[in-house]
């Protein structure tokens, strides 16, 4: 393995490889920060321009942007409270807040720092164990991702400490808007009132949108209006993470890099999940930290967890042929139309394609690490643009980032709905934080409990005779038993 390794090292900084994945790095980014372009949007959009490349060089581009976008869109999260990406929706908690203290470069470097070790982190768990991460994953069935999407909701309960029942309520809100739309199981549609474009329910990027950034704009002319002129914003500190907040946060940037590695190699999982789950594992084990007042380690867990997920997202897809996310469900058609069969015979047939692939990864995070760093004064500047020119483009950006997912108006529509839904939860002191969480594990929740019992022909033994799934029960149990101590 050492030597192959040593030769995929040597193709990866091949000075035509190495270009296109700085490239690919910072076209990612870019991508990642712009709200409504995800990570797997920029890696199918790019894909044609691969077909005409060699394997090795049109792979590692695409693997360039997977990277940069996860962590592109943190830069949004952070400095607008607009996610950039779903995975990004964790790090608007206590990433906004710190720049609303005047630290707009401790927040984003933060981030970086987090991200490249995170995904450094997943690379190593790449080159070495990934056969035996694989193997487990596939023990992964229904009643295990029921269980762990019940683990995921436990959440609510730990970023609604401040006020557990409007979170609880938020929750359920948001388990009853993730419904709408046809039956996973039998197709029939529930509340669709008849519109054609609700069959699909609602879309997460949109939501996202309005619930954060929208429900922000409003917030901010009101603020604009109720002012008699227009005060100049606070000084911003311009001073990156010192070396005592890294060592302080680095326990949490290991720990949660190691968790998103293995969220991201359970097919189907993906990184928003591993960002929330991270963040909920931070909380549980940072009884001091003040988290959602501006925690350094509260930026720090979602950014290493959603970014581990890159490197644990092709442990399946190499060594099984199993995609473990959407991104990697492309990256599966980018290898087939380069010829190669993903799984065990790649690495032997093809052992300069998957090193190659293994190293660029690695080169890749530390690229991050150089260009992120390099950015974030210039990322900084967001905030100095006065509100008055930053409010329109903020509300065009979210407009044209809900109309990309689907070339939808009536998406758009659904941005701003829930831009107002969020501005009155904003004034009654009411989290919008539990609605997004709700919607993206409400249909993985509900479908996933749905097939396991028709798995067990309408018996609900799986609960206790599935270990996998008892270990996320018990998780489920002390997550649940930790928040309610937190809130005594």
């Amino acid at each position: 393995m050492f030597g192959h390794l040593i030769q995929g090292l040597s193709t990866a900084l091949l000075l035509g490889n190495l270009f296109y994945l700085v490239l690919g790095v910072t076209g990612g980014i870019v991508i990642g920060a712009l709200p409504g372009l995800t990570a797997t949007m920029g890696v199918a959009i790019l894909l044609p321009f691969t077909f005409g490349m060699d394997a090795v060089t049109g792979l590692i581009m695409l693997v360039g942007i997977y990277i940069g976008a996860i962590y592109g869109g943190s830069i949004s999260a952070i400095l607008l409270n607009t996610p950039g990406t779903p995975a990004s929706a964790a790090t608007c908690f206590d990433g906004y807040a710190l720049v609303k203290k005047g630290y707009p470069t401790k927040a984003l470097s933060a981030s970086t720092i987090a991200s490249a070790l995170g995904g450094l982190i997943s690379c190593l768990a790449l080159v070495t164990i990934s056969p035996v991460l694989a193997k487990f994953a596939l023990r992964f069935s229904a009643p295990e991702y029921f269980a762990l999407a019940l683990f995921g909701l436990t959440i609510i309960a730990s970023i609604s400490a401040e006020n557990f029942l409007k979170g609880i309520i938020a929750g359920m809100i948001g388990l009853l808007i993730s419904c709408f739309g046809m039956d996973a199981i039998t197709s029939y549609p529930r509340f669709t009132f008849g519109v054609v474009d609700l069959l699909n329910g609602f879309s997460v990027i949109p939501v996202l949108i309005g619930l954060f950034a929208v429900s922000e704009v409003f917030n901010q002319i009101e603020t604009l209006v109720g002012e008699k002129e227009i005060k100049t914003d606070i000084v911003m500190d311009k001073n990156y993470m010192n070396w005592k907040e890294i060592k302080h946060c680095l326990p949490t940037i290991l720990k949660c890099g190691a968790i998103g590695t293995f969220i991201g190699s359970i097919p189907g999982a993906g990184a928003d999940i591993a960002a929330f789950v991270c963040y909920n594992e931070a909380k549980r084990s940072n009884k001091n930290e003040k988290f959602g007042e501006g925690s350094l380690v509260g930026i720090s867990a979602p950014e290493a967890g959603n970014n581990g997920v890159t490197g644990g997202a092709l442990v399946p897809l190499l060594t099984l042929g199993v995609p473990g996310d959407a991104v990697a469900a492309v990256l599966l058609g980018a290898l087939i139309i380069q010829g190669l069969t993903p799984g065990p015979l790649l690495f032997e047939q093809n052992p300069e394609i998957v090193y190659g692939l293994f190293s660029s990864m690695i080169i890749g995070n530390i690229l991050l690490l150089f260009i992120g760093l390099a950015g974030i004064k210039f990322y900084s500047r967001i905030v100095e643009i006065p509100k008055t020119l930053m409010i329109p483009a903020i509300l065009i950006l979210s407009t044209i980032g809900s109309y990309s997912m689907n070339n939808s108006l009536f998406d758009v529509g659904v941005t701003f709905v829930f831009g107002i839904i969020g501005y009155i939860m904003s004034k009654i002191k009411m989290p919008s934080s539990p609605i997004v969480l709700a919607v993206i594990l409400g249909p993985m929740l509900e479908t996933n409990l749905r097939k396991a019992v028709l798995m067990y022909e309408g018996s609900y033994s799986f609960l206790y005779t599935r270990p996998i799934t008892v270990v996320f029960l018990i998780l489920t149990v002390l997550s649940m038993i930790s928040a309610l101590k937190k809130k005594k």
